[in-house]
């Protein structure tokens, strides 16, 4: 990835972090201005992320243990901040632990 194509895509990488609904935006946006590689890659993370959020929040939601909730939110909350920090910086590093699956899962996703 050159310089360029990482500044350009900053911005809309930043957004798909916030909410599920900026991974949205972003993947839209970003099919409008030419699919930035970048900004793919962050989408690919941020909707991983906040689909394994909900799925296993529907989960986690039915335990009586408000310790495992809290588990649960505070490593989620790792994740994105970890991957909104990385799209600031402009690196294209993968969220630890499931960020590597999530590139395989949605490989299909922005190309």
């Amino acid at each position: 990835m050159t310089e360029d194509t990482i500044e350009q895509g900053k911005p809309l990488a930043m957004v798909s972090y916030l909410w599920i609904l900026g991974v949205i935006v972003a993947y839209f946006l970003n099919k409008n201005k030419g699919n930035n590689s970048f900004t793919n890659f962050h989408i690919r993370q941020s909707l991983g992320i906040w689909l394994t959020f909900h799925a296993l929040g529907i989960v986690i939601s039915t335990l009586d243990f408000s310790l495992v909730r809290l588990v649960f939110y505070f490593c989620f909350g790792v994740l994105l901040i970890y991957g909104f920090i990385n799209a600031v910086a402009g690196n294209d590093q993968e969220v630890p632990v499931v960020g590597r699956i999530y590139q395989k899962v949605f490989a299909s996703l922005g190309r």
